[in-house]
């Protein structure tokens, strides 16, 4: 890191909190701040959306897998990108159609009141682990950057991520993240195309990679890789359509909006594909043995998208991809802050504590709410960091497979299967947890190569795609199979459950009337503000030709800032027709 890049992060941190300035206007009440009041546009929904679903794991965790094993990790992605495409289709409306502020409201429309409450006491602890797994992985991006201590890296970076979420509010944190995904995404593609050139082009890329890295033929010959293919598939599907990861579209402003906003984060993710795994193999031809570039870390190969980085970005370059990063990790963090601290709020302090609080009252409530969760998620990630032999990638997959699978499956079904009891929801993650244990105690990687007639040992990679595949398809066969075998008690449900189901599902039907439901819009506003912020953006980066630099990456430089500023007056000249619009 030189000076330059000092200097953009400084500028990053001052930028992020002049959004905050703002868009202070904007939060008046609970609902602007955990979910903007419901009229964000689906430009700076679906790039916020995109920026959620990955955090820093995917420069550290997932780059250490495309580092050792090539091509498979991008099935992950994949499935994020289907994924978002069937949000686009069929479930981005539905959930943006629940009218609530929290998905647990909507468990508690869907399931009852003692749903409600039990997803929101799981929710909690599971939230902070998954948001503290975030930050050990912005944690370990950040000692490799800086080449500090990842402890006290995390410590630091725990703490700047809770100021900033803690003054955004929803609509900061979306405005952030549109902007912050208009420069990550070019950096990336600067970093990739760099790191061709530096290998010698596409075709010395081919020539030098080790083969296995792009050998499709490993779905064959690979060990337990075909299974782990479908369950990874399956999981990233559930994972982004399940009532869970409704929050991203509660914001936005109707259901076309919202369907929208869905093909941009699909969009985004099949491009992300392209411009996020090259980089590391790349790093895998010039360096083969991290260790001695980076003796402090645990998992060098997890360093290996910042060491090609640091290679072949211009001088400034890289502080722009530092903050990028971060961006990507508050985008992820602030589901296991904000809307951790709206679960927590309006679930069961003003339910249950304080059914008569004023609006105020909950926002202050709101925000220190928020502070004791970030302390957590800190304390956790900092717990994380001390354990051993478990990579951020085996951590990350292995959690998702065993802890959030079973929790999706119910909120899944439980938005196209109307006939079950309200019962059939807490039930069926009991059940997926139960059978969480028993893949991993009893259905262990040793049992399957005894039980498949291997009398060789298994590779590390063959170990993991059993442990994560297993997990995962033994969960949704299980979890599946319990939620619709409910289906048989549905007739002793009550009046007011039936009455309940019918009302959620009347209401999954009803496209959102904007006009009525929510009043006057803010789109001309909304556009004009980050119309201005991505142009001051766009001119900063621009500037950044200036360093002294080969001219490649000065052009790169007014490559990434000329796209931000031009996308900026795209959204003036569209604040401009909104404004001329009657109202």
């Amino acid at each position: 890191m030189t000076p330059y890049d000092y200097a953009v992060l400084v500028f990053y941190f001052g930028f992020m909190l002049a959004i905050s300035w703002v868009f202070r206007r904007f939060v008046t009440n609970v609902s602007e701040y955990f979910r903007g009041g419901g009229k964000a546009l689906w430009w700076m929904v679906g790039g916020s959306a995109f920026m959620v679903q990955f955090s820093a794991w995917t420069f550290t965790g997932a780059a250490s897998k495309a580092y050792s094993d090539g091509w498979p990790v991008i099935v992950i992605y994949v499935g994020n990108a289907l994924g978002f495409l069937c949000n686009a289709v069929y479930f981005a409306p539905k959930f943006r159609q629940m009218r609530v502020v929290t998905f647990v409201e909507a468990i508690r429309a869907r399931f009852g009141r003692v749903n409600e409450q039990f997803f929101t006491w799981v929710q909690l602890p599971t939230g902070i682990l998954q948001a503290g797994i975030w930050l050990n992985a912005l944690g370990v991006f950040f000692a490799a950057v800086f080449g500090v201590d990842l402890a006290l890296t995390i410590v630091l970076t725990g703490t700047v991520v809770l100021v900033m979420t803690l003054l955004s509010g929803s609509w900061a944190v979306l405005a952030g993240d549109f902007i912050q995904m208009l420069i990550l995404m070019p950096v990336c593609l600067v970093v990739t195309v760099l790191s061709l050139l530096k290998v010698g082009g596409v075709g010395g890329f081919l020539e030098k990679l080790p083969p296995s890295h792009l050998d499709l033929s490993g779905v064959f010959t690979d060990r337990f890789l075909a299974m782990w293919i479908v369950a990874m598939l399956l999981k990233q599907f559930l994972s982004t359509n399940n009532m869970t990861d409704a929050s991203r579209y509660l914001c936005v402003k109707d259901s076309r909006h919202a369907r929208w906003a869905g093909y941009l984060g699909a969009s985004l993710f099949f491009v992300g594909i392209l411009i996020w795994f090259v980089p590391p193999m790349a790093a895998r031809i010039l360096h083969p043995d991290l260790q001695a570039m980076f003796p402090h870390m645990k998992n060098p190969a997890e360093a290996s998208f910042i060491a090609i980085a640091r290679e072949v970005l211009p001088t400034g370059m890289m502080g722009l991809l530092v903050c990028g990063i971060l961006a990507s990790t508050i985008s992820t963090m602030d589901a296991g802050l904000n809307k951790n601290a709206g679960i927590f709020i309006k679930n069961f302090y003003q339910p249950v504590l304080r059914p008569g609080a004023t609006d105020r009252q909950l926002l202050r409530a709101s925000k220190l709410a928020t502070i004791v969760l970030g302390f957590l998620v800190t304390f956790v990630a900092w717990r994380l960091s001390q354990l051993q032999g478990l990579t951020l990638f085996s951590l990350t997959v292995r959690f998702s497979a065993l802890v959030s699978t079973p929790f999706a499956i119910p909120l899944f079904w439980g938005m196209i299967v109307k006939d079950t009891p309200p019962w059939a929801g807490w039930s069926t993650v009991a059940v997926g947890f139960c059978s969480s244990l028993f893949a991993t105690y009893l259905l262990t990687p040793d049992a399957a190569a005894h039980f498949f007639g291997r009398a060789t040992p298994l590779s590390q990679a063959s170990m993991e795609y059993w442990e994560q595949g297993i997990a995962t398809l033994l969960n949704l066969l299980v979890g599946t199979a319990w939620f619709f075998g409910t289906k048989k008690f549905w007739d002793r449900s009550s009046a007011d459950d039936r009455a309940r189901v019918t009302q959620f599902f009347a209401n999954l039907q009803r496209p959102i009337d904007f006009a009525r439901e929510e009043g006057a819009d803010s789109d001309a506003r909304q556009s004009s503000l980050i119309g201005w912020l991505c142009l001051a953006y766009g001119a900063f980066v621009s500037l950044l030709a200036l360093v002294p630099n080969p001219l490649i990456g000065q052009l790169s430089f007014v490559f990434c800032g000329g796209l931000v500023a031009i996308i900026g007056a795209v959204l003036l000249a569209s604040a401009r027709r909104a404004a001329r619009l009657p109202s």
